[in-house]
């Protein structure tokens, strides 16, 4: 009997396990919740002191110095496009002051023969005696000095009003002047007066810088007016030799070209032996080209507008990658940012 009634007791028990074991209870979702929320509140402080002292830490500095090392190179290339604009104002302002002050250049040109010059002279009252033109400096003693002589120079004389007054009645004797600078040829001229009512006599002359040119002239009054507005006169004194030694200079301004000449002259007195009146006068002039060399002068502007443009190009070029280099910078920083902030608001998200 006892093991018949231990046998169906034992066989309950198992039925009532099986039976539990097919059928679970319902569990409810509060006390999941609450199971779950305290594995992650034990599993949370371990992360946060394995991990989340340290990384979010490290990342937050690497993120600041970005940001401070952006911040400086906008501040760089502020600076750099600041003093690109400096300099870009810097040049226009040069290349504005060296066009309205252009450089004189002066250059030398070698010429074997020169155009012949001419020579206006102003006698007055004195007679041209002689004219000839010799070379290699060599004049020959006078035989009879004071007296006609042979005229070898090509001569024309002309009448014409004075371009200053308009008035006064000017006669000019023009004589062609030397030409063959290789030779060193040169002209004698030798006048005489006769009588004078001043203290002091003198033959007023002026160069000017083509013989052919005055004989080609249609109106040769106009052009010795011209001449002797353009040109500077001179004056040789009687009683002496004076050596005039020319030298031409070329003068090229504003698209135009003017002649003039430079002079050296030497003075020597001529001692007169002849038995004459105390009134007589002679004057001797000799006219010769100083060197071979036409001395060139003209504007030169120093400003060269290909290298202004090439600087200006380049400096654009800075202030352009400068401004993309910033607005990528800025970009980076406002991207930087908006991670930052994203993360940080994933990290409070998951952490909540």
């Amino acid at each position: 009997m006892l093991r018949q009634e231990s046998a169906a007791s034992y066989q309950e028990l198992s039925e009532e396990v099986e039976h539990g074991a097919e059928h679970p209870e319902p569990v409810e979702e509060g006390e999941v919740d609450d199971d779950q929320e305290d594995t992650s509140s034990a599993i949370l402080p371990v992360l946060d002191s394995e991990s989340g002292t340290s990384s979010p830490s490290v990342r937050f500095s690497k993120t600041c110095l970005k940001n401070v090392f952006s911040v400086i190179l906008l501040f760089i290339y502020l600076l750099l496009m600041a003093v690109a604009v400096f300099l870009v104002y810097q040049t226009i302002t040069d290349f504005r002051e060296k066009l309205k002050h252009p450089v004189m250049s002066v250059s030398y040109k070698e010429v074997p023969l020169y155009d012949a010059p001419g020579i206006a002279l102003y006698p007055g009252k004195a007679q041209l005696l002689s004219c000839k033109h010799h070379y290699y400096d060599h004049i020959p003693p006078l035989i009879n000095p004071g007296q006609p002589g042979e005229i070898e120079c090509t001569t024309q004389r002309i009448n014409y009003t004075d371009p200053f007054t308009n008035q006064t009645m000017k006669h000019a004797l023009i004589v062609q002047g030397p030409r063959d600078v290789k030779k060193r040829e040169l002209v004698f001229l030798q006048f005489h007066l006769n009588e004078t009512d001043q203290d002091f006599s003198a033959i007023n002359y002026l160069l000017f810088s083509s013989f052919q040119e005055f004989l080609n002239s249609p109106d040769k009054g106009e052009f010795m007016k011209d001449c002797e507005s353009s040109y500077s006169s001179w004056k040789f004194s009687g009683g002496f030799r004076t050596w005039i030694k020319m030298s031409l200079v070329k003068t090229k301004e504003d698209g135009s070209e003017t002649v003039e000449f430079k002079q050296e002259t030497s003075v020597v007195n001529y001692i007169d032996q002849r038995h004459k009146p105390a009134s007589d006068q002679l004057f001797f002039v000799v006219f010769e080209w100083k060197d071979p060399f036409i001395q060139k002068v003209q504007d030169i502007v120093t400003a060269n507008p290909w290298n202004m443009i090439a600087l200006l190009c380049g400096i654009f070029l800075a202030l352009f990658k400068a401004a993309d280099f910033a607005k990528l910078s800025v970009k980076w920083m406002i991207k930087i940012r908006k991670r930052h902030l994203k993360r940080r608001s994933q990290a409070m998200n998951h952490i909540s």
